[in-house]
């Protein structure tokens, strides 16, 4: 029998790199693990990069401070988007491991999210948020470039969730997938938002939040509310048929286990037809 808290689990990728505390990623963001020679890694602009599937894919440390080495080789983590891939250099890949994952210390460290017990150790859980801009300023559509009619184009996404890691994670996500997303942390901002008049394409929501939860949530806002037509989508690590039937009752479009990455991007597609 399956045990309920194997639904809050979710795969981490472990590594070291810049010192010896195990350091982890949601597997899930990674698109490739690779290995370069470092002596193949060229650099333009004070920046490194080197030759990959036909173009140039920057690379950096997850310390930003810290200098490549000139020889050897190293592990690098690929993250890909689109037309475009960045690699994080690390000194050693140690395992993939499924936990259930919850920051304890936050940090202040540019490009960390905090730290937690994954496999029995202390972890320093990466902010890939920030490894992917050290990269490309713009990865996230944030660019001064960007026309104003790109900016149209990107659907609205309100995501509502009081944990700091799960929007930390989602964040990146959505919003390398076009979407231009607003994170609260509660229940009662996302209402705030509602009632002080912004506009949003589409919502994501947690169940599980103190005061007031997801599904309170979803019935106050299609309770007459100015959003009471749009789509919400309920993301949460309980998904039994009973959980999915008050979730149809409180008016919730779709119904999504956490950390479901594709089931997450299929349901937008279906919903608001992703961004043009």
């Amino acid at each position: 029998m399956r045990d309920a808290a194997d639904d809050d689990r979710i795969a981490l990728l472990l590594f070291r790199a810049s010192d010896d505390t195990p350091k982890a990623v949601p597997l899930g963001l990674v698109a490739r693990l690779e290995e370069i020679d470092l002596q193949e890694v060229e650099y333009s602009d004070g920046k490194a990069m080197v030759q990959y599937r036909g173009s140039l894919m920057p690379l950096v440390a997850v310390d930003p401070k810290e200098e490549l080495p000139k020889d050897g080789k190293k592990p690098v983590l690929v993250f890909s988007d689109r037309d475009r891939s960045m690699g994080v250099v690390v000194n050693e890949i140690l395992d993939i491991v499924e936990e259930r994952l919850s920051v304890e210390l936050g940090s202040e460290r540019s490009g960390m999210v905090g730290s937690a017990i994954v496999a029995g150790q202390a972890t320093d859980i990466i902010d890939t948020g920030y490894c992917l801009t050290l990269a490309f300023s713009d990865w996230f559509g944030a660019a001064k470039e960007s026309t104003l009619a790109d900016a149209r184009q990107r659907r609205r996404l309100l995501l509502v969730d009081d944990s700091a890691f799960f929007r930390n994670l989602l964040t990146p996500l959505l919003s390398v997938s076009g979407y231009s997303v607003v994170a609260v942390d509660s229940a009662r901002d996302a209402l705030a938002l509602c009632e002080s008049g912004e506009q949003f394409d589409v919502i994501v929501s947690g169940i599980e939040m103190p005061e007031m939860d997801g599904f309170q949530l979803c019935a106050a806002l299609r309770d007459g509310s100015n959003w009471s037509q749009l789509p919400i989508i309920a993301m949460t690590s309980h998904t039994t048929d009973q959980d999915i039937e008050k979730g149809r009752q409180a008016g919730f479009t779709d119904y999504l286990a956490k950390h479901d990455r594709d089931a997450l991007l299929h349901a937008l597609e279906e919903t608001v037809g992703g961004v043009r």
